[in-house]
């Protein structure tokens, strides 16, 4: 059964999280119907950021595992298609350039994954590191990858890789991708299979293994499961999606600079995934559209104050409402479901 159909089924059953998801997805194919062609573009952008937030719903919400350095993945992901699509990995400038395109979105798959799972068997196996101990050595992690990238030439050391090309994703031929409508749908069905294929799994058996280990990692270690081994797997999961959107996100911007690696986006999709909610991967996404079309708002009404209203809304939205905007909305649905 695919990610969508899966999400149909749990619709019929009153999943308040798939009636969200799919009735978004609904609003998601009409808006361009009704939006000028700057802001299409624009949004299919957004979906980028979406998709980054889910991965991080995934490893902080249900796996527990707060990742202070996400971003890292996101930019093995730019990076890595950045490199390839720019002819500056050896032998592939023979290669079609249809091709490099699909090469490079599975070497940002690929590597950020291997990345994370590396990191992952590196930090639990060990010293099954857990809680605020992993988010500071993930921390110090996007700090030292960040600087490898400053300082790497390869990488265009400080000013980054400009010209990367845009989407290229046809079977034949070798255009790039450049009507906004085309790019917009693209992305927009990448999104909503990748977080389809999200909520599938955070309901699978190993999502409910996962969901025990978060909740009482010692008594699922007395009940005979691979902590490390679950968390490792989870966490490259969690950093496939996130080197995926990277990998998308640099063919609609075009270039890939050391912030995308950096700490300041980690912390940035951070407060995305509280605001939304981090329990749920819906909630994420829509946390990450919410604030993004806020600082695009706030900036344009408040100047240069529109920081200090923007950390203001993220306390109030902390502090009174834990489960996130949406998280709370998702949770009152439940409710009123059951009674």
């Amino acid at each position: 059964m695919s990610g969508l159909a899966w999400m149909l089924v749990r619709w019929r059953r009153g999943d308040a999280e798939s009636r969200l998801g799919l009735g978004l997805l609904g609003l998601a194919l009409l808006l361009p119907l009704v939006l000028p062609t700057w802001q299409v573009a624009e949004f299919a952008r957004y979906f980028c950021y979406m998709l980054f937030a889910a991965s991080l719903a995934w490893v902080w919400g249900h796996c527990g595992l707060l990742c202070l350095g996400q971003a890292v993945f996101f930019g093995i992901g730019a990076y890595a298609m950045s490199v390839v699509t720019l002819d500056k990995v050896p032998g592939v400038a023979l290669l079609p350039e249809v091709l490099s395109f699909w090469l490079g979105l599975g070497a940002g798959v690929g590597l950020a994954a291997l990345a994370a799972a590396l990191l992952g068997a590196l930090l639990f196996s060990a010293s099954g590191l857990a809680g605020a101990f992993f988010g500071i050595v993930t921390l110090a992690v996007a700090f030292i990858v960040e600087r490898i990238a400053i300082n790497w030439d390869w990488l265009g050391g400080l000013n980054g890789l400009m010209g990367v090309p845009s989407l290229r994703p046809g079977l034949m031929g070798d255009e790039e991708l450049t009507d906004e409508w085309a790019v917009y749908y693209l992305l927009l069905a990448v999104l909503a299979l990748a977080v389809a294929a999200l909520m599938r799994a955070v309901r699978s058996r190993r999502g409910r293994v996962l969901l025990a280990i978060r909740n009482h990692e010692l008594r699922a270690q007395a009940l005979g499961i691979d902590v490390a081994r679950e968390k490792t797997r989870a966490f490259a999961l969690g950093g496939a999606v996130a080197g995926l959107a990277g990998a998308l996100f640099v063919t609609q911007f075009n270039f890939a600079s050391p912030p995308l690696i950096g700490f300041a986006l980690s912390a940035e999709v951070l407060i995305w995934v509280a605001v939304g909610g981090r329990a749920s991967v819906v909630a994420a996404c829509l946390g990450a559209l919410l604030v993004r079309l806020a600082e695009s708002w706030l900036s344009e009404a408040l100047g240069p104050y529109w920081l200090l209203a923007l950390g203001a809304l993220f306390v109030f939205t902390v502090v009174a409402m834990p489960r996130g905007v949406v998280g709370e909305a998702l949770a009152w649905m439940d409710r009123r479901r059951l009674r």
